[in-house]
């Protein structure tokens, strides 16, 4: 695949997903279903523009390193249909473990939250970024230059990985085909991922493929009779452009001043978000766990 190729290939799909959230605006409008607000949408797009520009500072050096290691590559597949069917899986898979860790590791938490911390949800949202991922992005899919694959098309699969993932952001399509929910990742899967119920915390971490949250157990399906509520288990005080991005580092710093010793202070960055070293807060998967023990109850 050329350069030229890849140009329009982005520059068409870019140009979906402005038509589609223009649709969806008006949509909201007409139907007065309220899913934008002027302040949390120029909050994405404010976002969006600062991951551009750590992006941009992180473009040469991200190229640099993929294409160092493809120096090292085990094999080449040779097949141009093969390459990049395997390209696309395995990228959305090492983006599953990418994400995985941005809510498992309280300090990539930190980085992450951005991404999660309004109470809308519409195809805006997409854009809202999470601004530091460009600086360490690249460490998780340094495995696939070294299966063989070239750092303008890790980009590239990444770049179509993460549009496809900007269209899942809505609320005005339900389920799918049966089939459809089975494999790929959906508006319906992707509501879930963005919900603060208890039930809903951490799961749906794929983009294209939801079959890694199967297998791996971290799906959980849109149930009917739960109302999603959207945003943070603890929503910030404070909304404006720097707390926006800082108020997960600043609460993290204030739990690490808490913590006895440094053994503690350690779990704080490593240990998913939620852990306390006194137990005045817990973890997704134990009240999770206490939710269901209420429910068995009942």
């Amino acid at each position: 695949m050329n350069n030229t190729v890849r140009s329009e290939t982005l520059l068409y799909l870019f140009g979906l997903i402005f038509v589609t959230t223009l649709v969806e605006m008006y949509f909201s409008y007409v139907h007065d279903r309220k899913l934008y607000s002027r302040k949390d949408t120029l909050t994405n797009l404010y976002l969006m523009g600062v991951a551009f520009v750590i992006n941009l500072g992180m473009k040469t050096a991200t190229f640099f390193l993929l294409d160092h290691v493809y120096g090292f590559r085990v094999f080449q597949i040779s097949n141009p249909v093969v390459y990049w069917i395997v390209l696309i899986v395995l990228q959305d898979f090492f983006y599953w473990v990418l994400h995985t860790t941005g809510h498992y590791v309280r300090l990539f938490w930190a980085m992450h939250v951005t991404h999660h911390s309004s109470e809308q949800f519409n195809l805006t949202i997409g854009f809202r970024s999470t601004v530091f991922e460009p600086v360490y992005r690249v460490f998780f899919y340094l495995p696939l230059a070294f299966f063989g694959f070239t750092a303008i098309d890790i980009l590239f699969a990444y770049m179509i990985t993460q549009i496809y993932g900007n269209l899942v952001h809505t609320q005005t399509v339900g389920k799918l085909h049966p089939v459809i929910e089975y494999i790929f990742v959906t508006p319906s899967h992707h509501r879930v991922h963005h919900a603060s119920n208890i039930r809903y915390l951490d799961k749906n971490m794929g983009m294209i493929f939801i079959l890694w949250d199967r297998w791996f157990g971290t799906f959980q399906e849109e149930l009917p009779d739960e109302e999603i509520h959207y945003g943070l288990t603890k929503q910030p005080d404070d909304t404006g452009p720097v707390n926006v991005i800082f108020h997960e580092f600043v609460a993290l710093a204030k739990d690490m001043k808490t913590a006895p010793g440094w053994s503690d202070k350690l779990r704080y960055l490593l240990n998913p978000p939620g852990w306390s070293h006194d137990g005045r807060s817990q973890i997704a998967k134990v009240l999770q766990r206490e939710l269901q023990e209420q429910e068995t109850k009942k």
